[in-house]
C-alpha cells in the first residue's frame, strides 16, 4: 500500500529566514490562508521566543486554521523556548512544538561546547519537557548530514523514548551527496529502536542543489515527511522547494511507493503570492512555477508539443494551476464577473471590501483595454500594503528632463493623520522622489538593490518596483509598490520599506 507522506511547509518560518523576506503578522495570516488551501499537513508558524511579532504570528495562525492542518512553533532545546512556543500554541486546535539541537562533531564543539553525553541529556530533556504541554513533539537533529551515524542512532533511539513522535533529519548546510545520506537515512530507519512508532522527517538545504534529490532519497529510504518552502526560499541558498518535492512524488509516487494530500492546482497561486509578499522574484528556469517552465521557444519542441504535448511536457500545466482565465475583465465588466474572477483566483471578500477592490479594478480598467489576473493580484496586493500603514504616499508629481533639474512634490499622510506636501530636487526623478519622502519619515535606510519589472502584459502594462533598504543596524526590508507610473512605483516600494521598517522596530519593543 502507497505511503502518505507528511508536507511540513516552514515558509513562515525558515522560508523567512531568507534576508530581505520577513513577513509581518498580517501577510503571514495571508500565506497561511494559501497554504491551507494547498492542503499542507504541517505549517510551521514561527519562532515564538524570537519576538513579539513572531508570537502572535503563531497565535493568530494557530486561530485561523482550526482543525485544518498541524500548527508547529519552533524553539531551541530549552524550557523557556519551549514555554513560549506552548503558550503561544494555545490558540491551535493541533499544536505541535519543535525543538532540537546540533548533533554533529562540528555543532557539538564549535558551537555548543558540550559532549556527545550532554547532547543526548539535553534533547532527551527538551522532549520530555515539551511533551508535559502538548502531545505532538518534534525533534530536529541539526546538521545531521555531518554527524557521526552511531551517535545519530543514540540521540533518535533516546528522544524516541522521552516521547517524541516526529524525529527530523536535517542537512543543516546543504553538504551531503545523495547517496551518503541514503545511507544515513536509511541506517536510522532500520537501526534506531522505536522509529517505526514515530514519523521520520526530511529537511534538506540546498547549498549544493541537491535538496529536492535529498528528500525524495529520504522519501526512497524510510522517511514519511518532508520539510519543504514554497519556491524553496530559505536561509542561505533556500531548502527543498515544496512545488518541486510533490510533482516528483506525484510522477514518480509508484517508484517511490508515495503518494501526499496536496491540491497541486493551487501550486502556482501559492508561489506568486509568496513571490510577492517577500519581494523574491522566482527564476525564470525554475523547475514548476518558473515563468518558462511550460514555454517552448525552440521550431522542433514546439512542433513536437503541437502534434503531442507529452513529447516535451512531462505533466500538463493544469495540474500545478498554469492556466489562464477564459473570462476577460475591462471596464465594461460588471461586478458579477470580478467577483466570479476573483473567487476563481481563491479570493473572497465582503461586501464593503469588494466594493473598495471594484472601484481600484475600475480604475486600472479605465487606463487599460484588458485587466489580466496579474493585475487584480497588484490591486489586492496594494491594498494589504496598505493596511496599518504608517506613512500614506497621496500623490507625486515629478518634474525632470533635460535641461530641466528633477524635481518631486510628495503629499504624505501619517499615522496621526497629518498632511505634508514636500519637495526636493535630485539627480534623477527616483532620487527627488525618495529625497522628498525623506523629508517626512521618522527612520532612514541606504538603498541596497532596485528592481523593476512589468508584473502585467501590453504597452499599459502595471510596473511594479522591489527594493531593498538596509537599516542602522544591518537588517534588510524589502519594499514593494506597482502603478502604471513606475516613478509612483518607486516611491510607493520605498514608503513601502519604511513602514515595514518601523513595524519591525514596534513589534521588537512589544508595540
Amino acid at each position: 500500500m502507497s505511503r502518505k507522506i507528511s508536507i511540513f511547509d516552514t515558509t513562515l518560518r525558515d522560508g523567512e529566514q531568507s534576508p530581505g523576506a520577513s513577513m509581518n503578522t498580517e501577510e503571514k495570516l495571508i500565506v497561511a490562508r494559501q497554504l491551507v488551501r494547498l492542503g499542507v499537513d504541517v505549517i510551521e508558524a514561527g519562532f515564538p521566543i524570537s519576538s513579539p511579532g513572531d508570537f502572535r504570528s503563531v497565535q493568530e495562525i494557530g486561530q485561523l486554521v482550526g482543525d485544518e492542518c498541524v500548527v508547529a512553533a519552533f524553539s531551541r532545546a530549552n524550557i523557556e523556548d519551549i514555554d513560549c512556543a506552548a503558550e503561544a500554541l494555545k490558540t491551535a486546535k493541533r499544536p505541535r512544538i519543535v525543538t532540537g539541537l546540533g548533533v554533529s562533531a562540528i555543532h557539538l564543539k564549535g558551537k555548543l561546547g558540550i559532549t556527545e553525553d550532554e547532547c543526548v541529556e539535553r534533547a532527551v530533556a527538551a522532549v520530555a519537557h515539551a511533551k508535559t504541554l502538548v502531545d505532538d513533539v518534534e525533534f530536529y537533529a541539526e546538521d545531521a548530514g555531518r554527524a557521526d551515524i552511531d551517535f545519530l542512532v543514540r540521540v533518535v533511539e533516546a528522544v524516541i523514548e522521552a516521547g517524541a513522535t516526529v524525529v527530523s533529519l536535517a542537512d543543516t548546510t546543504g553538504f551531503c551527496m545523495v547517496d551518503e545520506w541514503a545511507q544515513l537515512v536509511e541506517a536510522v530507519a532500520s537501526r534506531a529502536k522505536g522509529v517505526e512508532k514515530v514519523t521520520l522527517a526530511i529537511h534538506a538545504h540546498d547549498d549544493l542543489g541537491l535538496a529536492t534529490a535529498l528528500a525524495l532519497e529520504g522519501v526512497r529510504k524510510g522517511a514519511t515527511q518532508i520539510e519543504c518552502a514554497v519556491n524553496g526560499i530559505g536561509e542561505r541558498a533556500g531548502l527543498t522547494s515544496l512545488e518541486e518535492a510533490v510533482m516528483a512524488i506525484k510522477l514518480h509516487g509508484e517508484e517511490l511507493d508515495a503518494y501526499t494530500d496536496i491540491k497541486t492546482t493551487e501550486i502556482m497561486r501559492a508561489s506568486r503570492l509568496v513571490s510577492r509578499i517577500t519581494g523574491m522574484s522566482v527564476q525564470p528556469n525554475k523547475a514548476i512555477v518558473g515563468a518558462n517552465a511550460f514555454a517552448h521557444s525552440s521550431g522542433i519542441h514546439q512542433d513536437g508539443v503541437l502534434k503531442a504535448r507529452e513529447t516535451y511536457e512531462i505533466m500538463d500545466p493544469a495540474t500545478v494551476g498554469a492556466v489562464g482565465s477564459e473570462i476577460i475583465l475591462s471596464a465594461r465588466s460588471g461586478r458579477a464577473a470580478l467577483r466570479h474572477r476573483l473567487v476563481d483566483l481563491g479570493y473572497t471578500f465582503d461586501d464593503e471590501e469588494f466594493e473598495e477592490i471594484y472601484n481600484l479594478f475600475l480604475e486600472m480598467a479605465d487606463q487599460k483595454k484588458e485587466v489580466y489576473d496579474e493585475d487584480l493580484e497588484s490591486i489586492i496586493q496594494e491594498r494589504e500594503r496598505d493596511v496599518a500603514a504608517v506613512y500614506t504616499l497621496n500623490a507625486l508629481q515629478i518634474q525632470c528632463g533635460d535641461p530641466l533639474v528633477p524635481t518631486a512634490v510628495a503629499t504624505i499622510t501619517d499615522e496621526v493623520g497629518v498632511k505634508h506636501v514636500v519637495s526636493a530636487t535630485g539627480t534623477g526623478p527616483v532620487d527627488a522622489a525618495y529625497k522628498a519622502i525623506d523629508r517626512v519619515v521618522a527612520v532612514h535606510g541606504d538603498l541596497s538593490e532596485f528592481a523593476v519589472k512589468a508584473i502585467t502584459r501590453g504597452i499599459d502594462a502595471i510596473g511594479e518596483v522591489t527594493v531593498r533598504v538596509t537599516a542602522d543596524d544591518g537588517m534588510v526590508y524589502t519594499g514593494r509598490g506597482s502603478d502604471n507610473d513606475i516613478i509612483v512605483s518607486s516611491a510607493k516600494a520605498y514608503v513601502n520599506a519604511i513602514n515595514r521598517m518601523i513595524q519591525t522596530s514596534r513589534s521588537r519593543d512589544g508595540r
